[in-house]
């Protein structure tokens, strides 16, 4: 999520369900959105670091989030916060360094390509630690899941080997996973904008002091920059709000089709704007990948 940039969100059906043309035109930008948050880590990773770039995405997010934790600030109490900053380390900080870190390493189709197995672990984590039922189908769907990803790793791009990127970005796909099930079972009853804003601001708080003694010592270029406020401001901030906006519309199991076009515009922005090739490995990998996704979001119960 890119998660996506996970970032994950609170679970809700939606109050009303609309069709509307907005609705495809929307899943198109936020997949488009969070396609580029693999483009611009892969431009900005290196110049600032895994640390300094992650916690600038994560306070950008969090200021664009302020007024909707502003308003409803009183849902929030005082005991809670020490919780809301355990999520927002496995639900953000980490998944982000991880890709941050994998972004320094291997085409930003990679990471892309990883970050469609969230849905995957997001059920497996149910199945394992919460009881939840997972069914022949869905656990077949995982296995397919899980040989994209082995697929995955064991390629070379241009010559390098680029299984400790597809580790770190499977990881990351598995801490959103974990993240999705803690937020559905203690964060629902908060506003969701509002609680999203309150732990990427715990994250930005708990990651400062690692920034600040990674800062970068070299100057930063402008489109290092440039890619690290798009990454917090458009790619965090404002695609976490549409996000919200969509699940309430539309429901959940609908805004999940945008798993599917993270990818596809991950590798195409990496393609068309940074040169980086998409191997046949690559592509094999990925349709696994989001054909066990499909297969799991159908065979998932709806109520």
């Amino acid at each position: 999520m890119s998660a996506n940039d996970a970032a994950v969100a609170v679970v809700q059906e939606p109050i009303v369900a609309v069709r509307d043309w907005r609705t495809p035109l929307e899943l198109l930008l936020l997949g488009a959105i969070w396609g580029g948050s693999f483009l611009f880590m892969r431009v900005a990773a290196k110049p600032f670091g895994a640390f300094a770039l992650v916690d600038i995405r994560l306070a950008l997010g969090a200021l664009v989030m302020l007024p909707f934790l502003w308003r409803d600030r009183a849902a929030f109490s005082r005991g809670i916060w020490p919780k809301l900053a355990l999520i927002g380390l496995i639900n953000s900080a980490i998944p982000f360094l991880l890709f941050a870190w994998a972004a320094q390493r291997s085409p930003a189709a990679i990471g892309a390509i990883c970050n469609a197995m969230t849905v995957l672990f997001a059920a497996l984590v149910a199945f394992l630690f919460f009881g939840e039922k997972i069914g022949m189908r869905r656990a077949l769907a995982l296995l397919v899941g899980f040989a994209g990803v082995v697929l995955l790793a064991t390629s070379k791009v241009a010559g390098l080997s680029v299984g400790w990127a597809v580790v770190a970005g499977a990881t990351a796909a598995l801490l959103y996973g974990v993240g999705l099930n803690l937020v559905r079972r203690h964060m629902a009853h908060l506003p969701p904008a509002a609680s999203a804003g309150s732990t990427l601001g715990c994250s930005a708080l708990l990651l400062a002091p690692f920034a600040a003694t990674h800062w970068p010592t070299e100057p930063v270029s402008g489109a290092a920059w440039f890619s690290a406020i798009a990454l917090g401001v458009l790619c965090t901030g404002f695609a976490f709000l549409m996000y919200y906006r969509l699940i309430q519309r539309i429901g959940p199991t609908r805004t999940a089709v945008v798993t599917y076009l993270v990818p596809l515009f991950g590798a195409a922005f990496a393609w068309l704007f940074l040169n980086e090739p998409v191997t046949p490995t690559m592509i094999a990998a990925g349709l696994l990948i989001l054909g066990s996704v499909a297969v799991s979001q159908r065979a998932a119960p709806r109520k």
